[in-house]
């Protein structure tokens, strides 16, 4: 056998070599089980005499190839199996180390690492990780708070319920859901009663009513559920009427979302598209040419965009952008206009990848002037489908100049989605929010959180009210509004009951066939004498 230097990956090359293991030479192979033993021994003497700067240069080499894409995730945001079984592998792919049969590495001419250097990065993570991780304690127990939601439901269907969008058109006082089982837009009026209103080449995830009389629905379809680059979707404008629509654009990768608004002030209405992607996507606008054809313009063409909030502002007459990216490099950025064609951007909020940020929105929640942050993390469908105890809601708080500083948490496993108004009627804004990856087995009712403000003294606390809804559906998507035109904001919850569920042994108890409900606000009502 060859000298025996103790560098990790050189071990691994010289038991390879020696022992058969890939059939470099004639000799017996050597099994996984004992090339795992052989392996550990020379790992624990080799950490144990000089593991400490490993792992330093391990988080060095973490910092310089995983920093280069997004913000590095610390080795305690996940526990060591996690790491070595499945999120480990994932980013080995990332820097060109091929992975065999799980988490046995080999370099290839295209490693941006050489073995020796991923082995530190990989003790590194798997030195520091903890066993387990433990749950959030910054969780209050539910109270019993004064009832002002009253449980709207329409009839079940036949199949099971797989519905991927709702959406409230207050001017039509009615609800719109599209669902994967039969693409289309499907209309629900005050009654509750269905009605097909347009076939769909895929399922909607996303429709925006907007003022255009001539074109007053946006819908966005993603092309399919596949996370895939070649999977196109459409970009629909509908007419009051639901006749034929226009087709703004068909080669997005995976959007999920578009919005109106006139970038350029040319008088001409500009679309904003939050193109997910895959590999590919971004953030982008549709701008109409003379002849209505339209100019696609990058505003940040990286995967992810997930969610954009159009407003001015910077108060400068224009509108600007905020947008969450939610895939790879996640966190908030600011796309202010230059008004000159292109936008000046700044990261608001960064987080790394494992934390699954969900969605976000804008709200002044202290009553001083300035918009904070509403912010959900909770996408837990990648490579590490765990309870992670920073998953859940916040809120940054503005400090001025649009700095942002986390003053609020609810630790919510699988947090899908927030919205924000005031439910209650009080003069303070409450948080609802849904759970698609809930702990369905120990805590069913996160799986709808409703989170009730009880400010004093200027400063802003939230009561966790129990609304019971877990046995009604599993819910995907989220919309709040005035549905009834009595002026206060109802709230629709749609439900996914297909797919898979993150804990063992644990079978459905909720109603696999509504496509889903509406909570009926009535706090206007119960304030009338």
């Amino acid at each position: 056998m060859p000298p025996v230097d103790l560098n990790t990956a050189r071990l691994y090359d010289i038991m390879i070599n020696h022992y058969g293991g890939y059939g470099h030479t004639n000799r017996p192979p050597l099994s996984r089980f004992a090339l795992y033993a052989a392996l550990l021994g020379f790992a624990l003497f080799f950490v144990s005499s000089c593991g400490g700067k490993r792992i330093k240069e391990g988080k060095l080499l973490a910092e310089r190839h995983c920093g280069s894409c997004h913000m590095v995730p610390e080795p305690r945001l996940l526990d060591k199996k996690t790491w070595l079984e499945n999120v480990l592998p994932a980013m080995a792919w990332q820097v060109g180390i091929e992975v065999l049969e799980g988490n046995i590495y080999m370099d290839t001419h295209k490693s941006a690492l050489k073995l020796g250097e991923w082995a530190k990065l990989v003790e590194y993570y798997q030195t520091l990780a903890p066993d387990t991780l433990l749950p959030s304690t910054e969780t209050a127990e539910p109270a019993e708070c004064k009832t002002i939601f009253n449980l709207l439901k329409p009839q079940a269907q036949s199949t099971l319920s797989s519905t991927m969008m709702v959406a409230i058109d207050t001017a039509g006082k009615s609800v719109f859901t599209s669902n994967t089982e039969t693409p289309s837009l499907v209309r629900y009026d005050v009654g509750l009663r269905p009605e097909v209103v347009s076939p769909l080449a895929s399922t909607a995830v996303s429709m925006v009513f907007n003022s255009n009389q001539e074109r007053p629905a946006l819908v966005t379809s993603m092309g399919g559920m596949q996370a895939m680059d070649y999977t196109r979707g459409q970009i629909l404008a509908f007419g009051r009427d639901f006749g034929k629509p226009e087709q703004m654009s068909g080669d997005m990768i995976r959007p999920i979302e578009t919005l109106p608004a006139d970038f350029n002030r040319d008088g001409v209405t500009d679309f904003l598209v939050c193109a997910f992607g895959h590999n590919l996507g971004g953030l982008y606008i549709l701008q109409r040419r003379p002849d209505q054809t339209f100019k696609k313009i990058a505003v940040r063409a990286l995967p992810g965009a997930t969610h954009s909030i159009i407003r001015d502002l910077n108060a400068d007459g224009w509108p600007d952008i905020m947008t969450l990216f939610a895939h790879g490099d996640e966190g908030i950025w600011m796309f202010i206009n230059d008004r000159k064609g292109g936008f000046k951007e700044k990261n608001l909020l960064r987080f790394p990848p494992v934390y699954g940020s969900s969605s976000f929105t804008l709200s002044d929640m202290n009553r001083d002037g300035l918009p904070d942050i509403v912010f959900t993390s909770g996408d837990n469908s990648d490579y590490s489908r765990i309870f992670k105890p920073y998953h859940g809601i916040y809120i940054f708080t503005n400090t001025g100049d649009f700095n942002f500083k986390q003053t609020f948490f609810h630790a919510v496993n699988g947090c899908t989605k927030a919205v924000v108004s005031d439910f209650d009627g009080d003069g303070d804004a409450d948080i609802a929010s849904i759970a698609f990856f809930a702990d369905f087995k120990n805590k069913p009712d996160e799986t709808f959180t409703y989170l009730q403000q009880e400010s004093s003294n200027g400063n802003t606390a939230f009561k966790t009210c129990r609304v019971p809804l877990s046995s009604y559906g599993r819910w995907l998507c989220m919309d709040s509004g005035d549905v009834d035109g009595d002026g206060d904001d109802d709230i629709v919850l749609g439900n996914f009951s297909r797919g898979f569920l993150n804990q063992e042994n644990i079978k459905p108890t909720w109603n696999r066939h509504l496509p889903f409900v509406i909570l009926q606000n009535n706090a206007k009502r119960k304030s009338k004498p």
